[in-house]
């Protein structure tokens, strides 16, 4: 079945296949075609035994299969001048190529082939997983991760969301093939996929070429036993202040995050209104605590704000990097500020130029065919529809001052939050 969406700026068509498979495609002016398989599996959905399963078969999907040598497509991307990546979060894992239109062809099987068909051979096996231990040693070795882990431990408390998506040192060295290749035949699946193409080429003939190099590439696998998949629940909100403190010899000057639990995805609208206080609070040079704590008082040396969306919840947090002997003080002026939102309206003017600049970020953010190819693949393989692709930006504008109070005094307490504090020594 095909389905044409509403016309407007962007037209992508809408083709589920048979087998479940969904192919979204859109004709873009330009010299590249990009191709984008969405899977909808990350590290939340992986048992605790093999949290870090997902990302490192995304480093299997290149090591070869049975009708393709280790190295051969990568050969084959680069000889034409094209590009292929590949990433892993909590709850997707994508995979891209960007080719020229008149190489899309014969490039796009071999793209569906590695990633259809890996081979997760032993050797190459042990292999890789000395790669994934040096890469979990170089998170380990960051500070930013770290940081970062301490806030995922508090906002995220026990759910999946809060494990890192690499895994550990000691579950990884213990993953055999045989787990991998039976997670890689669960998750792998055409009801499981989302293939995004945007590309200077006919709409009919992107389609055409996505089913039939999956027709090539596809064959049924059946994992060898049942794997156990996490249930995820929404966590509670804080009902008070939650602390974490802790000394990290490598930084220079400490930070401070305080973080609130907030509506995901499954509440997509309630998270419009967050995403402009994050701008308001703390996106750029006239954000409200960028000039009172940076530019007026000089207390911190950078702080910003995120709105951070997951399926199931997202964590509203604001960063600092100040001298220690200020944390107590800026702290008071963030719950001070997000109480003046609480408070008074916005001025129009103030609202107005918030809300172009969000949506203006969106849609700038959406003009090229990977970018394009992203956001459709997002949203699909997340909620299975585009119309957030489509929507957002109207959404913003029509936001309005009494919005941005109510979502502040909805959920943003200042009584109930969390809070790390990462210390110099």
């Amino acid at each position: 079945m095909i389905t044409s969406l509403t016309p407007r700026l962007n037209a992508p068509t809408v083709q589920t296949l048979p087998n479940g498979l969904t192919i979204i495609a859109e004709q873009l002016p330009g010299s590249a075609v990009n191709l984008n398989l969405w899977l909808n599996v990350g590290s939340v959905l992986e048992d605790d035994s093999i949290n870090g399963m997902a990302h490192f078969l995304e480093h299997m999907i290149f090591k070869g299969t049975p009708r393709l040598a280790s190295g051969a497509f990568e050969k084959a991307i680069e000889e034409r001048g094209a590009v292929t990546n590949a990433a892993t979060s909590q709850e997707y894992t994508h995979y891209y190529i960007t080719t020229a239109p008149k190489d899309f062809r014969d490039l796009a099987p071999l793209q569906l082939e590695v990633v259809l068909n890996a081979s997760i051979a032993e050797e190459s096996f042990a292999r890789e997983k000395l790669v994934v231990l040096e890469e979990i040693r170089r998170a380990e070795d960051n500070a930013q991760r770290r940081i970062f882990n301490q806030v995922a431990q508090v906002g995220f408390a026990n759910s999946p969301y809060c494990r890192p998506v690499l895994g550990s040192t000691s579950i990884i060295e213990q993953l055999r093939p045989q787990q991998m290749q039976d997670f890689h035949a669960h998750w792998y699946q055409p009801n499981a996929m989302t293939a995004v193409v945007v590309g200077n080429l006919p709409t009919e003939d992107l389609i055409a070429t996505v089913a039939d190099s999956f027709a090539q590439t596809y064959t049924i696998k059946s994992p060898s036993q049942v794997l156990s998949v996490p249930i995820l629940e929404p966590i509670k909100p804080f009902e008070t202040i939650i602390s974490r403190d802790c000394v990290d010899e490598s930084i220079q000057q400490s930070r401070l995050i305080l973080m609130w639990r907030v509506p995901g995805l499954a509440q997509l609208k309630e998270t419009y209104a967050l995403d402009v206080l994050a701008v308001i609070l703390g996106k750029g040079k006239v954000s409200r605590l960028f000039r009172e704590l940076r530019e007026e008082k000089g207390w911190v040396s950078s702080i910003s704000v995120s709105n951070m969306t997951q399926g199931n919840q997202g964590l509203f947090y604001i960063a600092a990097q100040l001298p220690t002997e200020n944390i107590s003080k800026v702290e008071a002026a963030i719950l001070a500020q997000i109480e003046k939102i609480q408070l008074d309206l916005m001025t129009e003017s103030e609202l107005n130029r918030i809300r172009t600049q969000v949506a203006n970020r969106f849609i700038f953010g959406n003009e090229r065919a990977s970018d394009r190819a992203n956001l459709y693949g997002y949203y699909y393989s997340q909620l299975q529809t585009l119309e957030p692709a489509f929507n957002y930006p109207q959404e913003i504008q029509s936001l309005q001052s009494e919005d941005m109070r109510r979502a502040a005094q909805k959920y943003l307490s200042s009584e109930a939050y969390g809070r790390v504090i990462v210390r110099c020594p």
